[in-house]
């Protein structure tokens, strides 16, 4: 969802589901199957399902799709009929095609569920599939007219605010999301815009409806001079919801980016020597990423909140031989100055058996280096101004500007000296 209020971050939910999961850890890694533009490319679901295969060779588990419901915004994050899956995306028949594709290769797809708010046709409230009226939308909206509680979360200006507490509402999108499972083939969600109703509902909903594997929106504000606040406020929606749901290492991003930026790698690691985001206390809860369709820049001037674009594979190298489960942008995945080296360290984490629990070992954090051997078997350097080296009985495997990732000679894979 576009960043209109600032605090919002993103989380996910893991229930049971069939993919395989590591012992102790979830091995899976996640495409970001759209950016924010990609409702411009016709048929964008054509695009995905052209390249199906490429993302089930590369070891991707989860392609995490954008909102394909009829939307007043090309996005599809001003959802009007819901139950009209026809989108700048493209028709419904494509979005099912789509999804059978990625199923014959074995991955999973999550739909981007827009739970907070809706907008009407001629009015900002004349809801139609389904047909809802006023006494759905909070009483506090800036519409004025709504008729129900007051809002359980942050609100949103640009559109109505549904109340959550009405039956009617959690009712509706539990059929509907049986019906979204059933009808048009998604295996998990994508939870929008978290902070904006209470984390009771997203739990009802989640367990009406249990995923494979599900994500939301929970983007709080970071202060670098305090980061271990964010990450516990992240410990405490975990908490909310009975460690039933994961969240997205929102807290590794920032502090990842700003290290890099301006190499302060010594914000990589915490007080207690772990690394210093969610992944440091509570990794098999956390979903790592590098950017996202809101974290980077537009061209309607939006800034975003982006990660350093020259040092971008210095944030891949860390999320993907790190705990947590990572997640990938699809504009970094499908840009040829990069694939090759994304593809290539997913290859290192799978032969490895690094997954969302792997144990990290810092071994430097400090200005201009950061240095981590990770389960053993994974040893990570970021930094371009330094030899540092994990010493005998490693092998170099990848390599790049900033950094470079060895594995243990035992544990080697075709390729892996460069």
């Amino acid at each position: 969802m576009r960043k209109i209020i600032p605090g919002v971050m993103a989380v996910l939910i893991l229930a049971s589901g069939t993919r395989a999961i590591a012992a102790g850890g979830d091995s899976s890694v996640m495409l970001q199957g759209f950016c924010w533009t990609s409702w411009k490319t016709a048929s964008w679901w054509d695009v995905v399902r052209r390249e199906a295969e490429e993302i089930s060779k590369t070891g991707f588990n989860i392609v995490w799709l954008p909102p394909s419901g009829d939307s007043a915004s090309d996005e599809g994050y001003m959802p009007r009929r819901i139950y009209i899956q026809d989108s700048g995306y493209g028709t419904a028949d494509q979005l099912k095609s789509v999804i059978k594709t990625l199923h014959a290769g074995g991955v999973k797809v999550l739909a981007d569920l827009v739970l907070n708010h809706r907008v009407g046709y001629k009015d900002w409230a004349d809801f139609t599939d389904p047909a809802w009226g006023p006494e759905t939308i909070t009483s506090d909206d800036e519409w004025g007219k709504g008729t129900g509680a007051k809002d359980t979360g942050l609100s949103v200006a640009f559109a109505r605010d549904l109340d959550h507490t009405s039956a009617v509402v959690r009712t509706g999108f539990i059929e509907w999301m049986k019906w979204l499972r059933s009808d048009i083939g998604y295996d998990g969600w994508r939870y929008d815009f978290a902070r904006g109703y209470a984390p009771a509902y997203v739990l009802e909903y989640n367990r009406a409806n249990p995923p494979v594997f599900a994500v939301t929106e929970i983007w709080d504000e970071l202060d670098l001079k305090n980061p271990d606040a964010h990450r516990r406020a992240l410990v405490s929606w975990l908490d909310s919801v009975n460690g039933e749901v994961k969240v997205f290492d929102f807290t590794t991003k920032g502090l990842l980016q700003q290290a890099v930026g301006e190499e302060e790698y010594w914000r990589l690691s915490d007080s207690a020597g772990n690394p210093s985001g969610l992944i440091g206390i509570r990794p098999a809860s956390a979903v790592t990423f590098v950017d996202n369709h809101d974290t980077v820049p537009r061209a309607d001037g939006y800034k975003g909140w982006p990660f350093p674009p020259e040092k971008l594979m210095q944030g891949y190298a860390y999320i993907l031989t790190h705990p947590g489960v990572p997640c990938v942008f699809w504009p970094d995945f499908f840009n040829p100055v990069r694939k090759a080296a994304i593809a290539r360290l997913m290859k290192i984490r799978r032969s490895s058996g690094i997954d969302s629990v792997s144990a990290v070992s810092i071994v430097k954090a400090e200005k201009g280096l950061y240095a981590a051997i990770v389960d053993g078997k994974v040893a990570v350097r970021l930094g371009a101004k330094t030899l540092w080296e994990p010493g005998k009985g490693w092998i170099s495997a990848a390599a790049g500007p900033g950094y470079k990732v060895w594995v243990k000679s035992n544990n080697a894979v075709k390729g892996d000296k460069i």
